[in-house]
């Protein structure tokens, strides 16, 4: 066989290979909206907890289960838009809420007095939404020690603190669905957003490691894996095909519970993440790398610019 007979024959197997992958997505993305939705969250438990609550995704994570007939408990730091919130879903559902008003960037000490704050409410889902990240990409020695801790707890130890609070009680009554939002950047390496990168990657582990830990006590776990989101904390103010507003995003999320372990919530999002795993790993991190530099130094100038003035 030639050289160039071998190198047809390489190049048809890849194709081969790429059009399985692609058909795998579509019937996957099939398969999740046509069979997905089938939950009866109520039937989990009366109560729902959604962290990071008062503002896009957890914000409509809340609205959404609200919906469904759950009453829930709302966490977040800011008590007046907790306020505003429990209020906006009572009114509009016809449930029940609560508060808990917590900053999840302190350490251990703040997880006892939650503990305490749940205790005799049957929680049927736990929705791990709230998140840290930097104003814009910067390098590791550039970021604040504070901000450093603050990523760290509150991405990684509420997801993990906030799981072990309330997972027994599902275990007990055999039933229960954990859903971790973590993120796209935890799928894949970012550069210049290290430790966000490495703490929703953190979320996204741990998620697999709860599945094959609790499915057979009948706890669902889900990962989700967001691009981007028209959100405040995204930055992005207008919906496009690949970034929707939270809405479209949660309701697209909470059809695949049950249905799909692991996504990235939304169809577009799907298909993104499926052109970014065919790239070489060296390549995506050298365009991210680069992307991300830019995103920097135009953020450093504005700030400069700013001073100045």
């Amino acid at each position: 066989m030639s050289f160039a007979q071998v190198t047809c024959l390489v190049g048809t197997l890849y194709v081969f290979y790429l059009s399985l992958k692609l058909l795998k997505l579509v019937l996957e993305v099939v398969r999740t909206t046509l069979l997905g939705g089938t939950i009866d969250f109520k039937r989990l438990g009366e109560w729902a907890v959604v962290t990071g609550s008062t503002d896009g995704i957890g914000k409509e994570y809340a609205k959404q289960l609200a919906a469904k007939g759950l009453n829930i408990i709302l966490m977040s730091r800011n008590k007046e838009k907790l306020e505003a919130v429990a209020s906006e879903i009572e009114s509009e559902y016809k449930v029940k809420t609560k508060i808990i008003q917590v900053d999840f960037s302190g350490g251990h000490e703040i997880y006892e007095p939650i503990g305490k704050e749940l205790e005799g409410f049957e929680i049927g889902v736990l929705v791990n939404n709230v998140g840290a990240s930097v104003p814009y990409p910067q390098h590791l020695h550039e970021l604040p020690i504070e901000n450093v801790w603050t990523q760290v707890n509150v991405n990684v130890m509420s997801t993990a603190m906030l799981t072990r609070l309330i997972i027994p009680s599902m275990v007990e009554r055999n039933k229960g669905v954990v859903i971790n939002v973590a993120s796209g950047a935890g799928a894949f390496v970012v550069p210049l957003l290290g430790p966000y990168s490495g703490t929703k990657a953190f979320m996204d582990k741990f998620s697999e490691s709860l599945h094959i830990e609790y499915a057979s006590k009948g706890i669902i776990t889900q990962s989700v894996l967001p691009l981007i989101v028209a959100t405040k904390m995204s930055g992005v103010k207008r919906s496009g095909f690949f970034s929707p507003f939270p809405d479209s995003f949660v309701g697209s999320v909470l059809k695949k519970v049950g249905a799909a372990r692991r996504c990235f919530g939304y169809w577009p999002h799907e298909l993104q993440a499926f052109v970014m795993y065919l790239l070489p790993d060296w390549l995506f991190a050298k365009m991210t790398m680069k992307f991300n530099t830019k995103l920097r130094d135009k953020a450093l100038k504005k700030k400069k610019e700013k001073k100045e003035s």
